[in-house]
C-alpha cells in the first residue's frame, strides 16, 4: 500500500490538525483573541451555561481583554451595546478599559453607559475587584460625576429604578456639584435627605403627591407605581400609556390586577402589540418575544397571543433572500436546552438556546421557503416543515423534537452521502460537538465533511452562528467558513452580506473593527 502520508487526498490536505479541546472534551479549533472576546461579548451573559460557570465566563473575558489591543476592547464594548443589546459585557469591558486605557474610556463611556442600569453595571464592576481595583478611582468617577451632572432630572429620576447599586449610593460615592439650587434639592431628594417638594420637577412633584393622595395618577414609568395599592382602573391607565416594551413584559402582570377583564382596553393593546411601527421602534430580538408567547398565562386572551404572533413575523422581517439553495442545520442536542442568556440564581430565563436557535432557523425557512431545514443531535432528524406556517408555529415544531448528544458533522456527512448541491450551510449551535469524535485525527470530524463538500459544491459558503459562548469551533474562520455570535436578528444582516458576496475571511471581527470610536 502506497505512504498515505505523502499520497493523501486534497481533502486531506485542505484539513487543518484540531488544536483545542472543547467544554465537552472533545477536539476542537480555538479562536484568535480577537474572534473569541467577540463571541463573548455578544452572546455572553456573564451567567453560568451548560458547559461553563459564571466564574468562568469572566475569567475568560478578563484574559482576552487583556491579550486584545485596547482599542478593539473599546470597539467591541460599543458593538456588544449597540447591535446586541447586551448589558453586563460592555460594562465589564469598559471597567477594563478603567484600568488599561483611561483615553479611550473617555471616548466611548457615554456611548456604552446609556442609561442608569449600564451606569450601575459599570460602578458595581469596577468597585467589585474584579479587574484588579475596589474603588472608583480619579477618572471614573470623574466619568460617573459628569454622566449624572449632563443628564436631565427627569432622566436621573428614571434612572433612580433599581439597587446594588442604587443611583443613591452613586451619587453619594461621587458627590456631583449641582450646578444650581433646584438641582440641588433633587439631589437631595434621590440620596434621601430633606427636600422641598415644590421645587421638584414636575413630573417627580406629581408621584410624590399621589403617594399622599393629593394627585391623579400620574404618567410615570409603573416601576414607581407597582408597590403602591393602585385601583383596577389605574392599572387599566397604566396600560394604555405604557410603551411597546412594557406591553410586553408586563402582560401576567396587567391580567394578574385585572386590565383584561375590560375588552376595549385589551383591543387596544393587542392594536399596540402589533403594531409594526412600534415592533421596529422597540428593537426587540424575536426570542424575546418567543419568551413573552411562551410565558404569558393560559387564560390570557386569544387576540393577545395573536398579536404577539404577527409582531414576531414583523421582528423577523429583516431575513435576507439568500440566493441558490440553503441548508440550515439546528442543533437539537441536550445543550441546546440551557437557557440562552445563562442560569443566574433568582432571575434565569426560561428561554432556551434552542427557542432562539429555532426562532432565528424558522424565520429563514418563512423568508426562503426552497430551504431545506435539518435538526440534528447525534443524527439528523426527519420532520417536515411547511414555509407558509408561522414563526411560532415552525419553530415549535423544531423546539419539540427528541434531542440527544451533538455531533456537528451528521449534517454534513448525510448531504455528502446523498450528493446534495447547496450554495449556503447555515448552523445554529453551541458548537460542542463530541459524539465520535476521534482524538487522534487530522481534522475534526465537521471539518473533514465540509471539505468534501466542498469538492462538490466549490462555491459554497459555511455561516455557523454560535448560540452559546464559547472560545472554540468545530470549524475553523477561513475564506470559506464564517463565525457569528449571539441570537439577536444581527445575524441577518451578516447573512445578508455573505450571500451577496461582500465578504471578509473574518467578517464578524472585521464588522467591529470598523466601528468608529
Amino acid at each position: 500500500m502506497a505512504n498515505k502520508n505523502l499520497f493523501q487526498t486534497i481533502v486531506g490536505k485542505l484539513t487543518k490538525r484540531p488544536d483545542a479541546i472543547n467544554e465537552a472534551g472533545a477536539p476542537a479549533y480555538s479562536l484568535t483573541s480577537e474572534q473569541a472576546l467577540a463571541q463573548l461579548a455578544v452572546t455572553g451573559c456573564l451567567n453560568g451555561t451548560f458547559y461553563a460557570t459564571a466564574h468562568d465566563q469572566l475569567k475568560a473575558v478578563l484574559e482576552l481583554a487583556n491579550e486584545c489591543e485596547p482599542e478593539f476592547v473599546a470597539k467591541v464594548a460599543v458593538y456588544a451595546r449597540h447591535q446586541s443589546c447586551m448589558k453586563d459585557m460592555p460594562a465589564l469591558l469598559c471597567a477594563v478599559l478603567a484600568v488599561r486605557d483611561g483615553e479611550l474610556l473617555q471616548k466611548v463611556f457615554g456611548r456604552v453607559i446609556d442609561n442608569g442600569k449600564m451606569l450601575r453595571n459599570f460602578v458595581q464592576i469596577v468597585r467589585s475587584g474584579a479587574v484588579g481595583r475596589k474603588s472608583l478611582g480619579t477618572l471614573p468617577r470623574r466619568l460617573v460625576r459628569q454622566w449624572i451632572a449632563e443628564r436631565s432630572m427627569e432622566q436621573l429620576f428614571y434612572a433612580s429604578l433599581g439597587q446594588k447599586p442604587s443611583l443613591r449610593d452613586v451619587i453619594r460615592m461621587v458627590h456631583p456639584k449641582p450646578k444650581d439650587a433646584q438641582r440641588a434639592n433633587f439631589y437631595a431628594y434621590l440620596i434621601g435627605k430633606p427636600f422641598d417638594r415644590e421645587q421638584l420637577p414636575d413630573e417627580v412633584r406629581q408621584f410624590e403627591m399621589f403617594k399622599t393622595d393629593e394627585a391623579s395618577l400620574p404618567n410615570i414609568n409603573f416601576q414607581f407605581l407597582s408597590a403602591l395599592p393602585l385601583t383596577t382602573a389605574e392599572w387599566r391607565v397604566i396600560a394604555q400609556r405604557a410603551n411597546w416594551t412594557t406591553l410586553r413584559m408586563n402582560l401576567n402582570t396587567f391580567q394578574r390586577h385585572g386590565v383584561f377583564d375590560c375588552d376595549e382596553t385589551t383591543m387596544l393593546i393587542a392594536e399596540r402589540l402589533a403594531d409594526p411601527e412600534r415592533v421596529i421602534r422597540a428593537k426587540a430580538f424575536p426570542y424575546q418575544i418567543m419568551t413573552t408567547l411562551l410565558n404569558i398565562k393560559r387564560d390570557a386572551p386569544g387576540v393577545l397571543r395573536d398579536a404577539l404572533e404577527q409582531a414576531m413575523e414583523i421582528a423577523t422581517a429583516n431575513v435576507p433572500a439568500l440566493p441558490g439553495r440553503t441548508v440550515v442545520a439546528i442543533d437539537i442536542s441536550g445543550s441546546m436546552h440551557a437557557p440562552v442568556t445563562g442560569y443566574r440564581k433568582g432571575s434565569t430565563s426560561t428561554t432556551t438556546c434552542l427557542d432562539a436557535a429555532a426562532v432565528l432557523a424558522a424565520a429563514v425557512l418563512r423568508r426562503n421557503p426552497d430551504t431545506t431545514v435539518m435538526p440534528f443531535h447525534t443524527e439528523v432528524s426527519r420532520v417536515k416543515l411547511d414555509p407558509s406556517e408561522s414563526i411560532v408555529n415552525l419553530s415549535s415544531r423544531l423546539r419539540g423534537l427528541p434531542s440527544g448528544g451533538t455531533d456537528c458533522s451528521v449534517v454534513l456527512k448525510e448531504l455528502n452521502r446523498k450528493r446534495e448541491r447547496a450554495d449556503t450551510v447555515i448552523y445554529f449551535s453551541d458548537n460542542e460537538s463530541w459524539f465520535n469524535a476521534n482524538p487522534y485525527g487530522n481534522s475534526t470530524s465537521m471539518l473533514k465533511e465540509w471539505r468534501r463538500f466542498k469538492a462538490s459544491n466549490p462555491r459554497a459558503q459555511l455561516v455557523c452562528i454560535d448560540i452559546q459562548p464559547y472560545t472554540t469551533v468545530q470549524a475553523p474562520v477561513a475564506d470559506d467558513v464564517t463565525h457569528v455570535g449571539g441570537f439577536s436578528d444581527q445575524v441577518f444582516e451578516v447573512l445578508r452580506s455573505i450571500t451577496s458576496g461582500d465578504r471578509t475571511p473574518d467578517m464578524f471581527v472585521d464588522r467591529i473593527r470598523q466601528v468608529a470610536i
